[in-house]
């Protein structure tokens, strides 16, 4: 089976790459796995407050997987596997890739202005090294356009 790992934050290119992903799974009888990332908390004197602070962090990316896993359950009737990890989103991501052997290829969205985003131009630069294909999927392209090209 093809699994799809689409990285997730509250950003519109992730939301494309996750409906580009969703979309392939289902023409080629796969899945999805959403990676959903906890960013690393600059450090606090306080370490009450820090923990605190990495807990709604968690919190949020939870939701944030959840809400994205039940608009793709809502459209294909498949449920993604969810995974929240704290850490350094290229480390995270490669070990994830390392623990999911059956992981058919890396779905990242790249920003439609500027810049692609710090994981596509990461990724993109070490592709050679993934053991699985690296989709990037344009920030610019419409809805119609995805559900096309998918």
């Amino acid at each position: 089976m093809r699994i799809y790992l689409v990285v997730m934050d509250e950003t519109e290119e992730a939301n494309q790459a996750l409906r580009f992903a969703s979309l392939r799974a289902q023409k080629t009888g796969g899945s999805v796995h959403i990676l959903a990332l906890v960013p690393q908390q600059t450090f606090s004197a306080f370490g009450g407050v820090q923990a605190t602070i990495e807990q709604e962090a968690r919190e949020r990316a939870e939701v944030m997987a959840n809400n994205a896993a039940g608009h793709i359950f809502a459209e294909s009737g498949k449920m993604p596997t969810i995974a929240v990890r704290p850490g350094t989103p290229a480390e995270v991501i490669r070990k994830y890739i390392e623990e999911h052997g059956e992981i058919a290829s890396l779905v990242l969205g790249a920003c439609a202005d500027g810049a692609p985003g710090p994981l596509v131009s990461h990724f993109s630069a070490h592709a050679g090294q993934l053991p699985c294909p690296l989709y990037i999927v344009p920030g610019g392209l419409s809805r119609e356009d995805i559900d096309r090209l998918a």
